[in-house]
């Protein structure tokens, strides 16, 4: 067991920062119309193929886009760039603003629903004419299956249409075009095929293709909405604006997107900062838990620097700003969130890049099938069924459902053990993970200071401290008083009391002078000193106590070959404590940068690492780990970085989300297994004419059931 302490007195540049000198500014945007990784590769060729563009990165899981450029370069020029390359973008703040995040969901949940709708109308008067209707009611119900699936299509398939037009516009090819060819082929075919009386028409192929097609898409939407909902989260932790002092000393409020350096500002007891700021007056306690996670108030005194989103406890204080907007503690670290969610998108690229080769493929075997049965004297009307056949039985929907159907049964399992999974692709990584990093306060530890020892003080001090200790509002006088309330003392109230900040509380209690505060000389640790005239100065140590299935926890997850440690903001002394309770490796004086910096180590270092945190810095650690959990106590922040929240206390859920997300890839495996010989004897059957539009719909669907039903063997698994 080792503790390594990291040093808190050092600021940590934001990642990917440029010299003042290049002048460089970073802009991101929202950019709806990727949809493939050749989106993903004509944006960012084309955009860093400038001089005054020095990077663009696409983030996929939120179709968003960073641009790092010149500053003479205006957030209009980069738009009008984007729709040079056939994409439309809205800067990340607009669109939030608008709330097109929230009507893309909507719409696709709409367009769902009437899918699936005229998927069931449509299959109902199917089976009748699949009975053996006569031939006059066979062609009333293909007419009023056409008017059901031609409205239906139009709607619902629009996002495919529009898809697949716009890449024929910029000369390119995605997954969508020939699903939208398939679509329209179908579609035609079965109205051809309905005017002229003939004996088949497949719009219940059509629109239950679509249905399939669009509740995957709006599943991948719900997701990616969750995942862009952690630094705005974030961002909500600065106060609006602060009181600033100007050049004739009176006082005005500015909001946060006005504030500069060098401006004078207040903060009063009970308010947050707007800015980073070094103290120029006054002395007070603040709470830091934004920074270091962890809930014991510092004393902030003449020459400390403080962070945004701290809490004056007392005040007031004031403060010169350093750093303020995206440049201030709050904008470095939702830099950092976005940044370690980048690497995620590494995952959906490789699949989408995979994915791509989709398109020219299934267009090839259909114009390949085409070609060699109508050059064999077959007609061009049986070889463009033949050919509409394989566009719809190759139709990527098993393997779509392979992993998701195994997720959303797992996610089903963990949500009745208290364990809420936010991305199911989390699962996945956490399958993998090799190494396994907790927090310590508020994660192992119950996050609350207790008091050590009051059962040895006389029953005349005990009193007298309870008296004391109500009469301050500091959280260490509180649990003192919360502690002895509980062993029913009765106190002897105090007069005379004084608080002087960040000394601690004085006053008379039954004629004697006693004072409650800060020690010095008494070692390391949180501790305060008890005075009373007439009796022995006491010290009062605090420990947090461990969660009681903390212990059993660690055991589990070493026996099972990880190796775990521990990450905290806390001091040396505590953390050493805690680790060698558990024997363990520590890490202390951590703050966001350091945490985020170690896990990048562990994972250059070849071992996936799975997070466990609980406070604001934790977050960026949370969003870079390949898989991240938090309890639900935890801060909001924390809750929307990780990937896996789980509800009541202890941290017995770590070895449960563990244990399922093995069992879930051993089930996806099957599935992809599945799938691909779905795909292996569908498609030369299909290819040599033995299928037809509509029992290639039917084959996909049940190829999409097949892997739903084994993934529904994981709700029984233990």
């Amino acid at each position: 067991m080792t503790v390594t302490a990291i040093p808190l007195d050092g600021s940590v540049a934001p990642a990917g920062s440029a010299p003042a000198a290049e002048a460089l500014k970073e802009t991101r945007f929202v950019v709806p119309g990727i949809s493939c990784a050749g989106c993903i590769a004509k944006i960012e060729r084309g955009l860093a193929g400038t001089a005054a563009i020095k990077s663009a990165r696409v983030r996929f899981s939120g179709k968003t886009l960073t641009v790092t450029h010149s500053a003479a370069l205006t957030v209009p020029d980069l738009v009008a760039r984007l729709a040079g390359l056939g994409f439309d973008a809205q800067p990340i703040a607009a669109a939030a603003a608008a709330g097109g995040g929230d009507r893309e969901s909507a719409e696709l949940l709409k367009r769902t629903a009437v899918a699936g709708f005229a998927a069931m109308n449509v299959m109902l008067l199917s089976v009748s004419i699949w009975s053996g209707a006569a031939e006059a009611t066979r062609s009333l119900f293909h007419w009023l299956s056409a008017l059901i699936a031609i409205p239906a299509i139009a709607y619902s398939g629009r996002p495919f249409f529009t898809s697949a037009l716009s890449a024929l516009r910029q000369r390119r090819m995605n997954m969508d075009l020939p699903i939208a060819v398939g679509l329209l082929l179908v579609t035609s075919m079965s109205l051809y095929e309905t005017a002229t009386h003939g004996p088949h028409a497949w719009f219940d192929g059509a629109v239950m293709l679509l249905f399939f097609l669009l509740a995957g898409r709006t599943l991948d939407r719900m997701v990616r909405r969750r995942a862009e909902d952690g630094v705005r989260s974030l961002v909500r932790q600065r106060a609006n604006g602060a009181r600033v002092r100007g050049a004739d000393g009176a006082l005005r409020w500015l909001p946060a997107d006005e504030l500069a350096p060098g401006m004078a500002m207040l903060v009063p007891a009970g308010e947050r900062l707007a800015a980073d700021g070094c103290v120029t007056d006054g002395i007070g306690l603040v709470d830091l838990s934004l920074l270091t996670g962890e809930s014991r108030p510092v004393e902030a005194r003449v020459g400390d620097t403080l962070p945004a989103g701290a809490l004056a406890l007392t005040g007031p204080l004031t403060l010169k700003i350093t750093r303020a907007g995206d440049d201030d503690t709050i904008g470095e670290m939702s830099a950092l969130m976005e940044a370690a969610s980048q690497s995620k998108s590494a995952f959906v690229r490789l699949a989408d890049r995979a994915a791509e080769l989709y398109a020219p493929v299934v267009h090839i075997l259909a114009a390949l099938s085409f070609a060699g049965w109508f050059f064999a004297g077959a007609g061009a009307h049986q070889a463009l069924l033949i050919a509409t056949a394989v566009l719809i039985i190759t139709c990527p929907c098993a393997l779509g459902l392979a992993v998701p159907a195994a997720q959303v049964v797992a996610c089903g399992r963990l949500m009745k053990a208290g364990i809420l999974v936010k991305d199911g692709s989390a699962l996945e990584r956490l399958a993998g993970v090799r190494s396994v990093i907790f927090d310590k306060t508020g994660t192992l530890t119950r996050g609350q200071p207790v008091p050590q020892g009051l059962g040895a003080l006389s029953p005349l001090e005990r009193a007298a401290l309870l008296g004391l200790s109500q009469a301050s509002a500091h959280p260490l006088s509180a649990a003192i008083s919360a502690q002895l309330q509980a062993d029913e003392t009765t106190p002897v109230i105090a007069d005379d009391v004084r608080e002087e900040p960040g000394e601690g509380v004085s006053g008379r209690v039954a004629g004697a002078a006693a004072r409650l505060g800060k020690p010095r000389g008494h070692g390391s640790g949180t501790a305060v000193i008890f005075s009373l005239a007439g009796w022995p100065d006491r010290i009062i140590r605090f420990e947090d106590s461990l969660h009681t299935d903390a212990a059993d926890t660690v055991a589990q997850l070493r026996s099972a070959g990880l190796n775990v440690s521990i990450l905290s903001g806390d001091d040396s002394a505590a953390v050493e404590r805690l680790s060698g309770a558990l024997a363990v490796d520590g890490i202390a004086g951590a703050r966001p940068a350091e945490k985020l910096a170690v896990i990048r180590d562990q994972q250059a270092a070849g071992r996936a690492v799975l997070m466990v945190g609980d406070g604001l810095n934790d977050s960026p650690a949370l969003a870079a780990a390949d898989a991240s959990m938090a309890p639900g106590a935890a801060s909001d922040v924390s809750q929307q970085a990780a990937d896996i929240v789980y509800l009541g206390t202890g941290t017995r859920q770590v070895v449960e989300a563990l244990r399922t997300a093995r069992q879930t890839m051993r089930i996806v495996r099957q599935n992809i297994g599945l799938a691909i010989l779905y795909n292996a004897l569908a498609v030369p059957l299909a290819m040599a004419g033995f299928v037809t539009p509509l029992v290639a719909a039917v084959a996909m669907s049940l190829s999409s059931l097949l892997v739903v039903g084994n993934a529904l063997r994981l709700g029984r698994a233990k």
